[in-house]
């Protein structure tokens, strides 16, 4: 992943209250930020790099997954509120 110039995509996701988070099965490292000091609601975030710049991609996980015989996720992805935390990552982004 591409880190920002001047600082590591990490510390920039730390100060915008993200703190890493890794998948247990698929070992993918994202981020995540609580809404309130409870594990859920939270905001996930996954980073790609792509070209010469990156892809954020955002959505707010409602609850935890349950898994029987296929995923079940519980998440939004084009609400206001995703939208909201997506320009705000974008704007803290860009100023750097």
């Amino acid at each position: 992943m591409k880190d920002i110039p001047g600082t590591s995509m990490k510390v920039a996701m730390n100060r915008l209250g993200y703190h890493e988070h890794t998948d247990r099965s698929s070992r993918t490292a994202s981020y995540v930020r609580r809404l309130r000091n409870l594990p859920y609601p939270r905001f996930h975030v996954y980073i790609e790099s792509q070209g010469d710049g990156i892809v954020i991609s955002v959505h707010l996980d409602e609850k935890q997954p349950s898994y029987g015989t296929t995923p079940r996720h519980s998440g939004q992805y084009d609400s206001d509120i995703v939208q909201q935390e997506a320009a705000r990552i974008q704007t803290y982004l860009t100023s750097l």
